[in-house]
């Protein structure tokens, strides 16, 4: 998908709502931890910035930890947009499109690879919410 699609899905679904998601929503919750790892990624830039700069040894929080922190979230996150895919797609097949129109939307080249990808989707969340994963 083209960077213009992804800005004119962005603004289409900007109308859909003008209150952020709930926190507790899986969408609330995976912008939250994007927010905390964009900041994480952020904070590590202006470090390297400082550390470049002779004379300003200024002390900094444990970057270690901090990363990883950041990298525990990343499973979390990654669950919740897998949710957040497989909501999507059952709106859409209940919405009446068909796989190959799914597929032209998330850059798929058939409506089989888009099937595959839900199905192996939907498998993944199913075993984790059973513990097998």
């Amino acid at each position: 998908m083209s960077h213009d699609l992804h800005d004119q899905a962005r603004q289409r679904l900007s109308r859909l709502a003008a209150d952020p998601a709930d926190e507790e929503s899986p969408a609330g919750r995976l912008r939250r931890d994007a927010a905390l790892v964009g900041r994480l990624l952020e904070a590590a830039a202006q470090e390297d910035a400082i550390a470049a700069v002779p004379d300003q040894g200024a002390e900094h929080a444990d970057t270690e930890a901090d990363v990883a922190a950041g990298l525990s979230l990343l499973e979390e996150m990654r669950v919740a947009l897998d949710q957040l895919e497989a909501q999507v797609v059952m709106e859409a097949r209940r919405r009446g499109l068909d796989w190959r129109q799914i597929a032209r939307h998330r850059g798929l080249n058939s409506s089989q690879a888009a099937s595959q990808r839900y199905q192996r989707l939907v498998t993944r969340l199913e075993e984790m919410r059973q513990g097998v994963r």
